[in-house]
């Protein structure tokens, strides 16, 4: 009986990480947002938005968790970018410190500027947790666009985002 009560959930468990492991999310077309959200932390999530900001795929982009003493400047010539690109189109978030914090402040962010869209960018592994944080704190009405970057993510990178992600979804049924 103790060995069905266990064997379940973990094979529940087991098989819900596998689907999460393979089907990990791709890039999203080329459609046009209002905005575009990039989450720090992962290489290539810079150089995706800017190259979405340059094609015109969006008015504004916000880089969220960015560290308080990084300045625009250094941003654009780190990423060989037009620094009047940083001036005019991109504004560096430094109120955030996790995914949870990120969201908060791009929701924040898109509030203020009345967006009706958003593109969010972040690494493939990190996309399920990310998503579900921005579209808990974004109103319902606010589209939003799922915009992985690929990876080559480890097992033991995908086995700890995947329990932070069920951990985090657990959390938001009782609200927490």
């Amino acid at each position: 009986m103790i060995l069905r009560l266990t064997a379940i959930p973990l094979l529940l468990w087991a098989l819900g990480f596998a689907l999460f492991a393979v089907l990990l999310p791709v890039p999203a077309d080329d459609r046009q947002t209002d905005a575009i959200v990039v989450l720090t932390g992962g290489a290539g999530r810079i150089h995706r938005g800017l190259s979405l900001l340059e094609a015109g795929k969006a008015k504004r982009m916000l880089v969220s968790g960015v560290d308080r003493r990084v300045k625009p400047h250094e941003l654009a010539d780190e990423y060989d970018a037009p620094r009047r690109l940083f001036d005019r189109k991109i504004d560096l978030g430094h109120e955030s410190v996790d995914t949870r914090s990120n969201a908060i402040e791009a929701a924040n962010w898109v509030k203020h500027h009345d967006y009706h869209s958003v593109r969010l960018v972040t690494t493939d592994w990190h996309m399920a947790r990310a998503r579900f944080e921005l579209a808990h704190v974004l109103d319902a009405d606010i589209l939003l666009v799922a915009d992985a970057v690929p990876s080559q993510p480890g097992l033991v990178l995908l086995l700890k985002e995947y329990n932070k992600y069920l951990l985090r979804r657990g959390a938001a049924l009782f609200g927490i």
